[in-house]
């Protein structure tokens, strides 16, 4: 039953509507005793009327005040006034996302600063042991200070028990204003896991499951699962993948889009394992900015099957390359560290053990892919561009080990095939320098190269170009 303004509950005094949803009706109201504006939530008659689930639901409100962050709605009180049951919330000044998103996507630097802001508040709650259980646009304001989340860990009092599909169908909260019971129950629907269609009990991985659609909204303007009626969006959320944000806005880092996937994963044990991991990936493609591709992996780590031999050539490597900056390079004041990442073209990755270089003037990636045969090359990337484009003739069948720009950063150095090789960044037939030498090439200057023996005698030696003679940079020590 709606209530009309000037009605009291206790100390509060209700001034206007502001919505209503599954669990009762949202009040804009006068707190009389501190003189200040609150948001007051009654309880539908149906979650009112029990009582053992109103003692729960009194120790729920319990914890929830107990958040204190500044993303969460803050919960006051809960009170009783005859047969109406409320709470007493945090009034904000804003729109909802839900309201926002009905003008289209986001800027990306925008999905970024929110989806932080929402993942540092998910991370507090699921610390807390608090779930939230009906994250979604209707339930997120956009204030000047940052968003809010509300009505956290309140979802599951729409029905005292975990229902199956058809019962929860009739009992889904919802924040959004003016939607009807049908719009209420879609809404919802949308931002649901696999799991809890099933009718299993709701944990984190099941906000993170939400929060990707969230997010993917954000991103795209669109829903994750679009559909047209309930049965085939339930079917959607069950077995089908969205469509890559990057294929939607091409301009979005494709990092994102990864993170998205993995929140979006049918099985709960293949997404984000937590809101902490998940933050600190939002962080990481907005401190990258644009040339953000994929993140690295915080959960999941490869296995080095050559971490031996790697460790003897990455030693070899620092040495040579701290002495290529005494023998090669005037002394300069530190560099700036720029953090960035690519995504491989479709049918290439990364190999096992990747290696990059960026080229002096700092506008140029080279790094090495593998593709679907196991043959290597080399790629550029320019940092002010979104694509990647193969080197020629630095296909290989061997693995590529380093490589090194000239100083003018018009061509690459590397060995290959046993030869000291130049390819041109850009294009064009590489050119062959040095014949039988296998090494690792760590620096260059003008027409000298700093190399690391991988042949014995294991050495740190310099090679001129104007003979091809690898000289020790100790002469008369061996390194065994």
């Amino acid at each position: 039953m709606a209530l009309a303004a000037g009605t009291k509950l206790g100390p509060y005094e209700i001034l206007a509507p502001l919505g209503a949803g599954g669990m009762g009706e949202v009040y804009r109201a006068r707190d009389t005793r501190l003189e200040r504006t609150v948001a007051i939530k009654t309880l539908s008659h149906g979650s009112a009327s029990d009582p053992d689930l109103l003692r729960r639901f009194e120790r729920e409100a319990r914890l929830i005040s107990a958040l204190s962050h500044p993303h969460i709605c803050t919960l006051f009180d809960v009170g009783h006034e005859g047969e109406i049951n409320y709470l007493v919330m945090e009034y904000l000044e804003g729109e909802t996302l839900a309201k926002r998103l009905e003008r289209g996507p986001l800027p990306v630097s925008d999905v970024l600063q929110r989806g932080i802001e929402i993942a540092d508040a998910l991370e507090k709650a699921h610390r807390a042991g608090i779930i939230h259980r009906d994250l979604k646009p209707g339930n997120i304001i956009l204030t000047k200070g940052g968003v809010k989340l509300l009505d956290f860990g309140l979802a599951k009092f729409a029905h005292s028990t975990p229902a199956p599909l058809v019962t929860a169908l009739t009992a889904m909260p919802t924040q959004d204003h003016n939607i009807t019971g049908a719009g209420t129950i879609v809404g919802t629907l949308q931002y649901m896991a696999p799991e809890q269609l099933e009718g299993k009990n709701s944990d984190a991985q099941t906000d993170i499951f939400a929060f990707g659609a969230v997010l993917y909204e954000m991103a795209t303007g669109k829903r994750a699962f679009p559909a047209k009626s309930q049965a085939s969006l339930i079917a959607a959320i069950l077995s089908s993948e969205p469509i890559p944000i990057t294929q939607l806005q091409p301009l979005t880092p494709p990092a994102l889009d990864r993170v998205v996937r993995i929140c979006l994963a049918k099985e709960p044990e293949d997404r984000w394992q937590n809101a902490h991991d998940l933050r600190l990936q939002l962080e990481w493609i907005r401190d990258a900015g644009s040339q953000a591709g994929v993140a690295p992996a915080l959960a999941k780590h490869r296995i080095n099957r050559e971490r031996v031999a790697w460790t003897a050539a990455a030693f070899l490597v620092l040495i040579a390359s701290l002495l290529s900056i005494k023998y090669l390079q005037p002394a300069s004041p530190p560099a700036q560290q720029v953090t960035f990442a690519v995504e491989p073209p479709p049918g290439y990755k990364l190999p096992e053990n990747p290696i990059s270089a960026l080229s002096p003037d700092g506008a140029l990636l080279a790094y090495a892919l593998q593709d679907p045969k196991g043959k290597m090359s080399i790629w550029i990337r320019p940092l002010a561009a979104l694509s990647s484009r193969r080197v020629e003739g630095s296909e290989s069948s061997s693995p590529y080990y380093s490589f090194v720009w000239t100083p003018d950063s018009g061509a690459i150095i590397a060995v290959l095939n046993g030869k000291l090789q130049r390819f041109s960044a850009a294009g064009g037939a590489n050119e062959v320098l040095c014949d039988k030498f296998v090494g690792l090439p760590v620096s260059m200057n003008r027409n000298r190269v700093i190399l690391a023996s991988l042949v014995p005698p294991a050495n740190i030696v310099s090679v001129s170009l104007e003979d091809c003679i690898p000289r020790p940079v100790f002469p008369g020590v061996e390194q065994r």
